[in-house]
């Protein structure tokens, strides 16, 4: 045989594809070459094979004297990274005749040492529903990556630690119980660990009460106020009272992680944390660059993303935000078209009440000149304070409650009140039609047709409107909390009190 087919898997912006490796063997001057649009990893694994294959007991594809052409398509997709490997040495040793197998129902991932052992591939979840979906019935991937494919159902899984292992099961059938590891569906037990407990956080009663209706209607929060009051504690701790992830999620949240390399276990049980430093540019928060690759809003996705130090980000990644809080994708534009990025997460913004953070705390004189304070607080837009839902400030805490004990867990309750209020969410939004699952994720057709809402509490909420000046958007923003506020009551009706408490925690002209 002098032509082969081999298939493997790659990732263009978060999105797997298959990848048909055809080798093609001819008499010549010796030559290896690979075509279909290969980055220099690709390029370079002419190399790592020939010493792979050569030290896993075969002849080096450059000590024949012929002419190996490697063909990847579709070739007009750009191919990177080294995961292509493994399909490629098996493609070139099918072609020559070294060794026979029926390559139509399987697929092959990993990189090669030159001593012929596998290395981990990022994607391997994404690339193995990719493989089921066109109906291949056997996977192979390096041992390391086994535990995380092995999540999908309808396709045997099979780790490998070497080049070696592959080749003696697939063509010489070596007993599979003594070479390969058919990793098993793997039992997901999702404790929803809580590594920051409310009740570690002395007083700051409003503090965690807006957190908790943040968490119950998945609504933006920002905290401000003097430094050392608790205000990273509490976007900490924020994490800890969401609700688990489904196991839908769970699959969503692990293949983002592993495909941008980030997956740090074999899955993602947790709800992600995400607290990018304030020196981080606009492209490592929103994503993009030449080949657009996901930021930290993607990494937060189902889960927090914190900014400490709000104002102090670059005016541009700060306004870069407008469209996931919004529309919870980003889409990066680039001349060879536009990808859109999952970004549906919680923001908590903390900040302090200037550069120096003592305006206005007593006993503390603030070093800041007026212009300093005033520049400090334009940072933040219009459209972006719009945006938040609930602004709570963080006041200094009372020195005695700092050593007083904590009788039980605050995070525990607060989380059980969450789930009860986001099913009675799922169950109305169910009910109506609609693919939503929480108040904030509401439009305003939604508002109109979905929420009763009295007159008394119409008239309520017209007068603060008018008094504060509201623009359309932070009105139905205070609709939407007051809903998850009267959810959390388990009350069916939006009353005169879920709608005031809503409105107070508009920000105030003189903080923000």
């Amino acid at each position: 045989m002098s032509y082969a087919k081999v298939h493997s898997a790659q990732a263009s912006l978060l999105k797997p594809y298959i990848v048909d490796v055809e080798a093609d063997l001819s008499r010549g001057l010796n030559s290896f070459s690979i075509v279909g649009l290969g980055d220099k990893a690709v390029d370079e694994a002419k190399d790592r094979i020939s010493a792979a294959v050569k030290n896993s007991g075969f002849e080096s594809p450059k000590s024949k004297n012929h002419k190996v052409i490697i063909s990847l398509a579709p070739a007009e997709v750009r191919k990177e990274g080294s995961g292509l490997d493994v399909a490629i040495a098996l493609s070139y040793l099918l072609a020559s005749g070294d060794i026979l197998f029926d390559s139509k129902d399987k697929i092959f991932l990993g990189e090669l040492s030159l001593d012929g052992s596998l290395r981990s591939v990022k994607g391997a979840l994404a690339f193995t529903r990719k493989a089921k979906e066109n109906g291949f019935r056997e996977i192979y991937l390096p041992l390391q990556n086994a535990s995380e494919a092995a999540l999908v159902d309808g396709i045997s899984v099979y780790g490998a630690e070497t080049l070696g292992e592959i080749i003696n099961h697939i063509a010489h059938d070596t007993d599979i119980n003594q070479k390969l590891k058919a990793e098993k569906k793997k039992e997901i037990k999702n404790l929803h660990e809580i590594s920051f407990d409310l009740a570690d956080i002395k007083g700051q009663e409003s503090a965690k009460r807006a957190l908790e209706i943040a968490a119950a209607g998945g609504h933006n929060i920002a905290l401000y106020g003097p430094p050392g009051t608790g205000k990273t504690m509490l976007a900490r701790a924020l994490s800890g009272i969401l609700p688990p992830l489904s196991f839908d999620e769970i699959l969503e949240v692990t293949e983002i992680h592993s495909m941008t390399g980030a997956l740090n276990d074999d899955l993602v049980c947790q709800r992600p944390f995400r607290s990018p430093h304030h020196t981080a540019s606009y492209v490592a928060l929103i994503g993009g660059g030449t080949n657009p690759r996901p930021g930290e809003v993607t990494l937060a996705h189902k889960g927090v993303l914190f900014l400490d130090e709000f104002p102090e980000f670059e005016n541009r990644a700060i306004e870069s935000l407008r469209e996931p809080l919004e529309e919870r994708v980003v889409s990066v534009s680039r001349a060879r078209g536009t990808v859109k990025f999952p970004a549906h997460f919680i923001l908590v913004a903390a900040m302090n009440p200037c550069p120096c953070g003592n305006f206005g705390i007593k006993g503390k004189p603030c070093t800041c000149a007026p212009l300093q304070i005033e520049r400090y607080k334009r940072k933040i837009s219009g459209p972006i304070i719009d945006r938040i839902d609930i602004w709570t400030e963080v006041s200094k805490v009372d020195h005695e409650k700092l050593t007083e004990k904590a009788e039980k867990s605050e995070s525990i309750s607060a989380r059980e009140r969450i789930i009860r209020a986001r099913n009675i969410q799922e169950k109305r939004f169910r009910d109506a039609g609609r693919k939503i699952s929480t108040n904030s994720e509401m439009s305003a057709r939604d508002i109109t047709l979905i929420l009763k809402i009295s007159d008394e509490v119409k008239e309520i909420l017209n007068r603060s409107a008018r008094t504060l000046d509201l623009s359309a958007r932070s009105y139905h923003k205070i609709i939407k909390l007051a809903r998850t506020i009267a959810d959390l009551d388990s009350s069916l009706e939006i009353s005169p009190s879920h709608i005031l408490e809503a409105i107070s925690y508009r920000p105030k002209q003189n903080k923000y």
